[in-house]
């Protein structure tokens, strides 16, 4: 199984205490500390993933929370993967973090949490799309860098334990998603350009 980047201490530090936690004779619970483990396992897990047809997909897998012409919202549970991908293909223009609150991920208040925008350049229009954090750890890591190109379906960073994904709507695309539907990232479309 397939890792995410950067995804090594948070796998290995927890196996390692549990392991001499419990060699030592200080943890009387292997069973919790190996649970922990599959846990950080199963949570960093990176599929490959491929667009299930043609138009703008899912950058994160999850629920749709909220779904307009404009925009779309959706819910990363802590059991879903949280490596999120590149809707359309283009070139990254901007990216700006930013400090905020640590509300739950699923209200639409916590658009206002720490989040890191990232503005794609690509062929259709301007894309942005937020990273936005939940209430646990709260980390964003961004694997892309200004001026760079990428493809659609493309791994551009990911969210730790319980989040939420923004991200806009060109206006030549016609939204196939709504409120309550479940989506995978980089394979789910969830917009096409109207003809």
């Amino acid at each position: 199984m397939k890792l995410a980047r950067s995804s090594g201490p948070w796998v290995g530090g927890p196996l390692l205490a549990a392991l001499l936690l419990t060699l030592t004779g200080i943890w009387q619970l292997p069973g919790a500390a190996l649970a922990l483990s599959i846990f950080m396992v199963f949570f960093h897990r990176d599929p490959e993933r491929s667009p299930q047809g043609e138009g703008m997909v899912s950058p994160a897998d999850g629920l749709v929370v909220e779904a307009s012409d404009e925009k779309v919202a959706i819910f990363m549970n802590p059991f879903n993967v949280h490596v999120n991908r590149s809707p359309l293909g283009g070139r990254v223009a901007r990216i700006e973090h930013s400090d905020g609150g640590h509300r739950p991920a699923f209200f639409r208040s916590s658009s206002k949490n720490e989040r890191n925008l990232i503005v794609f350049d690509t062929p259709e229009g301007t894309v942005q799309l937020t990273q936005i954090t939940g209430v646990l750890v709260r980390r964003i890591v961004c694997y892309v860098t200004p001026g760079e190109f990428v493809d659609r379906g493309e791994r551009i960073g990911m969210i730790r334990f319980g989040s939420r994904v923004e991200f806009s709507i060109p206006p030549s695309y016609s939204l196939k998603v709504g409120e309550g539907d479940k989506v995978r990232a980089g394979e789910t479309v969830v917009a096409v350009k109207e003809r």
